[in-house]
C-alpha cells in the first residue's frame, strides 16, 4: 500500500490559504463573465421554444390548407353529381322520380353550400395563423441577434481568461492536495455560505477579516502558532495570521 504523505497544520494553513486566493482569483473571473452563461442558456431555451411554436403554427396551416383542398374536391364532386341529376331530370317518367331528383340536387347544393362556407373560415383562420406564424419568426429573429451579441461578448470573455482560468484551476488542484478531505468540505461550505466566497481569512487589527468580529489576545496567539485550524466564534471562517496571508503570493 502506498505511503500518504501527511502534511502538518502550517502546510494545510498555508495551502487553505493559497487555495482561498486562487479561488479569490477565479471568482473574478466568473465576476467579469456576469450572467452572461446564464443569459445564454436561457435565450437557447426560448429560442428552442419559438422553434417549436413556428414548426407547430406551420403544420397547422398546412392541416388547415389540406382540409381546404378536400373540401374543394368535396365541391366538384357535388357539382359533378348537381349535372349528372340535372341530367336525369329531363327524362323522368313520372313526379316521384323527380322529386327524388331534384331532393338528391338540393342535398349536392347544400353539401357546396357548407363546404364553401367551411373554406371561407378555414382561409380566415388561416389568415391568423399566419400573422402568428410572422410574430414567432420576428420574434425568434430578435432573440437570435441577441443570442448572437451574447455569446460573442462571451466568448471573447472567456477567450481572455482562458489561459488565466486553466492556471488557477491547476493551482487549485495542487492547493487541494495538501489539505484532508473533511478540512477541504469544510472550507467549500464556508465559501458557499457568504457571497464574497471568503473562508480563510486573516486577523487584521485584532479583528476577523471577515466579519470584523474582535478576537482576544490569548485565541490571536494560539493563531500565530499555526498549530490548530482555528475559526471566528462569530461567523465561522477559518483564521490565520497575517504574516502567513501576506507571504503567499499567487501569480
Amino acid at each position: 500500500m502506498a505511503n500518504v504523505k501527511e502534511y502538518s497544520v502550517e502546510e494545510k494553513l498555508s495551502s487553505l490559504v493559497q487555495l482561498q486566493k486562487v479561488d479569490s482569483k477565479l471568482d473574478e473571473i466568473h465576476i467579469l463573465k456576469g450572467e452572461l452563461p446564464i443569459e445564454v442558456a436561457d435565450l437557447e431555451d426560448e429560442i428552442h421554444g419559438l422553434h417549436a411554436r413556428q414548426l407547430r403554427i406551420e403544420e397547422e396551416i398546412n392541416g388547415i390548407t389540406e382540409f381546404i383542398a378536400q373540401k374543394k374536391e368535396a365541391i366538384k364532386e357535388a357539382e359533378a353529381l348537381i349535372k349528372k341529376y340535372e341530367k336525369q331530370s329531363e327524362n323522368v317518367k313520372n313526379n316521384r322520380e323527380f322529386e327524388a331528383i331534384n331532393k338528391e340536387m338540393e342535398m349536392q347544393q347544400l353539401e357546396v353550400k357548407l363546404c364553401e362556407k367551411h373554406i371561407k373560415d378555414a382561409n380566415e383562420e388561416i389568415a391568423e395563423k399566419a400573422q402568428a406564424l410572422d410574430k414567432a419568426k420576428k420574434a425568434l429573429a430578435t432573440k437570435e441577434g441577441v443570442l448572437a451579441n451574447k455569446k460573442g461578448e462571451l466568448e471573447k470573455i472567456i477567450a481572455a481568461t482562458e489561459k488565466e482560468e486553466k492556471h488557477f484551476n491547476k493551482l487549485a488542484e495542487e492547493a487541494k492536495s495538501h489539505v484532508d478531505p473533511r478540512l477541504l468540505a469544510s472550507y467549500e461550505k464556508i465559501r458557499k455560505n457568504y457571497r464574497n466566497g471568503l473562508a480563510v481569512v486573516p486577523v487584521e487589527r485584532d479583528a476577523c477579516g471577515g466579519c470584523f468580529y474582535y478576537i482576544p489576545p490569548q485565541k490571536q496567539s494560539e493563531i500565530k502558532q499555526r498549530k490548530k485550524v482555528m475559526v471566528c466564534e462569530n461567523c465561522g471562517r477559518i483564521l490565520v495570521d497575517s504574516e502567513l496571508t501576506d507571504s503567499i503570493e499567487i501569480k
